[in-house]
């Protein structure tokens, strides 16, 4: 009784969150400048931060394959100064100014931001400018950032338990699509590549017209608009961005196979195909992950960590994509566990969702965990600016920071029951096992 009250309470209290969250609509002015940049402003006067923000429309998918981790190295790369910054000082111009910054790349484009004190505004509007404009891609900044970008993979990839497994997923899901590589990419490619190379990704991707200026914090509006004009207006406009249009084939056959790694427990992944974002159905097949994973109350934790021990670590991983992605379970064996018994169990799990509704309070609670996710996903200047453009770039509509949660609470349970019919099966996956390297 007390438990079931707790819950009740719990679910209460997530629902005024998220019902306070949509009454308090993000507003914000969206505009183009005559080179293409999108603008994206959001005025929240309560504390004294900027971020300040510049998404472009360049990942790894757009890649030529024998050129891979193209979009990821000019993460790197681009921080290392431009025509006005000297190399190695953009990072310190913004800590100097009490700031904070970083970047991130995915499949579909790349993200630069920094976190300012509002009085710095004009600041981050200078170095993104000159990011855009005058960055230095040159031999000495090139082969320094090969080498950084060297040491993470070995770090992430090459070194890490399980590192690859997203590579090793993606090789084998994707035959004709530029999913095939995942953003670190080939160091073999990055190696071969000439300086030409790397200046004409930068011509051809880092213009206005492929870029989203979006900026949310302490800010006039009016003022914003003036710097913003002053700085990249006299940018010129890019050329025609090309865009990947090869389309990957329906899958008719599962793909099995074995990957040796330097690990001690074997693991076993499934890798789904599932609908671009954006799509009807990719809100349902967001949700029945998290059904399946998402915290220690989830079935796959539940079932195969809690009650069967057959699995040390259990998960769920939606790879939403701007074209059809993939949705990877993953589950790492328990001592004496075979990876077909492990694999018999997960195999479980998926008929247990296709063949039986979730029950009114699983389902309530799913629906408050995604509301719960847009509560905190919103709750700093940094969230609202990423959301505004990632919005913006993928869907045309920044507006949807306030109207998407309506799509979920649109999924039913049907829903999910029809999804996990039509995408969980087994010509449409990939199964890996890992397994420790063998004794010599």
């Amino acid at each position: 009784m007390y438990k079931n009250s707790a819950l009740f309470f719990a679910f209460f209290f997530l629902g005024l969150i998220a019902f306070s969250q949509k009454k308090n609509e993000i507003k914000f002015i969206r505009y183009k400048l005559d080179n293409g940049l999108q603008v994206i402003l959001h005025q929240d006067n309560t504390t004294p931060i900027v971020a300040v923000s510049i998404m472009y429309h360049v990942g790894s998918k757009n890649e030529n394959s024998n050129r891979t981790g193209f979009a990821h190295f000019f993460e790197h790369l681009l921080f290392e100064g431009s025509e006005n910054i000297a190399r190695g000082e953009f990072s310190k111009i913004v800590e100097n100014a009490g700031g904070t910054l970083n970047a991130n790349t995915s499949s579909d484009r790349t993200y630069y931001y920094e976190i300012l004190p509002s009085n710095q505004l004009e600041l981050g509007l200078w170095l993104e400018s000159e990011r855009l404009m005058h960055a230095k891609v040159e031999k000495e900044g090139i082969e320094t950032q090969r080498q950084v970008v060297k040491e993470e993979k070995r770090m992430r990839v090459d070194n890490q338990p399980y590192g690859s497994v997203f590579a090793e997923v993606m090789k084998r899901a994707y035959t004709v699509h530029s999913y095939h590589w995942v953003p670190i990419g080939s160091m073999e490619h990055l190696d071969a590549a000439a300086e030409e190379d790397y200046v004409n990704f930068y011509k051809t991707y880092y213009v206005p017209n492929n870029a989203i200026l979006s900026i949310a914090g302490d800010i006039n509006i009016e003022n914003a608009q003036k710097l913003i004009q002053a700085y990249f207006g006299p940018i010129p406009k890019g050329g025609e961005v090309p865009r990947p249009s090869i389309v990957e084939p329906e899958k008719t056959a599962e793909v099995r196979d074995v990957v040796h790694d330097n690990i001690q427990l074997p693991a076993v992944i499934q890798a789904y195909h599932i609908p671009a974002m954006g799509t009807k159905d990719a809100y349902a097949v967001e949700m029945l992950s998290t059904l399946l994973a998402n915290g220690q109350s989830s079935r796959l934790h539940k079932s195969l960590v809690d009650e069967q021990q057959k699995a040390l670590y259990a998960a769920n991983f939606p790879m939403n994509l701007e074209q059809p992605g993939l949705m990877l379970n993953m589950a790492i064996c328990n001592m004496g566990v075979t990876p077909e018994d492990l694999e018999a169990s997960l195999n479980a799990e998926v008929e247990k969702v296709k063949n039986e509704l979730i029950s009114d309070l699983e389902f309530q609670k799913l629906k408050n965990q995604i509301e719960n996710d847009f509560v905190s996903g919103y709750s700093t200047m940094a969230g609202i600016a990423e959301a505004l453009a990632n919005y913006q770039m993928y869907y045309g509509d920044a507006n949807l920071i306030n109207t998407e949660i309506e799509r979920y609470n649109q999924v039913t349970k049907e829903d999910i029951q029809k999804v996990a019919k039509k995408y969980l099966t087994e010509k449409n996956r990939v199964v890996l096992y890992y397994l420790p390297h063998p004794a010599n």
